[in-house]
């Protein structure tokens, strides 16, 4: 792929998921590293802290987010659908600065799922869906794929 591609930072190993840990997958830290990944965390930079609360799309998926019909909450009951919205937002920026074509995002997220998301219960349950930025890159037309299926990208 030629270039730019934008990565989820935990899957370049940036301690940035929920629980302050990361998700490292070598492959993908090695093309941060070479400069052909820009690592971005929609979390983060919609203003919420490392480590947070555990939050699910209730009522829909990210698509539904973006159109004002779902929203994001954390176990505790509070609505962060603004920080994620606002995390997404930030990060098509950069995409569309760099001409950014394709996307490796972390499957479940509510940010970055790719195939699937958690239902909203913080039940572990999964179900078909995007995350926030997920949906908004493939609105404007940006390649996604989740950590599980990104080989095809690299043919």
């Amino acid at each position: 792929m030629k270039g730019k591609i934008l990565v989820s930072a935990c899957l370049a190993g940036q301690n940035c998921r929920y629980d302050g840990g990361n998700n490292l997958d070598l492959c993908i830290a090695k093309m941060v590293e070479e400069g052909r990944a820009i690592p971005v965390c929609p979390e983060e930079m919609g203003g919420l802290p490392t480590p947070r609360l555990p939050c699910e799309i209730k009522g829909g998926d990210g698509r539904d987010v973006i159109a004002g019909d779902a929203a994001v909450w954390n176990n505790r009951g509070k609505n962060v659908t603004g920080q994620f919205v606002a995390g997404a937002k930030e990060i098509l920026k950069i995409a569309r600065q760099e001409g950014v074509k394709a996307a490796i995002l972390k499957e479940r997220s509510p940010s970055c799922g790719v195939l699937n998301i958690y239902d909203g219960t913080f039940r572990g349950v999964k179900i078909p869906g995007q995350g926030v930025l997920a949906a908004l890159l493939a609105q404007e037309g940006i390649k996604i794929y989740s950590e599980e299926n990104y080989s095809e990208l690299l043919r």
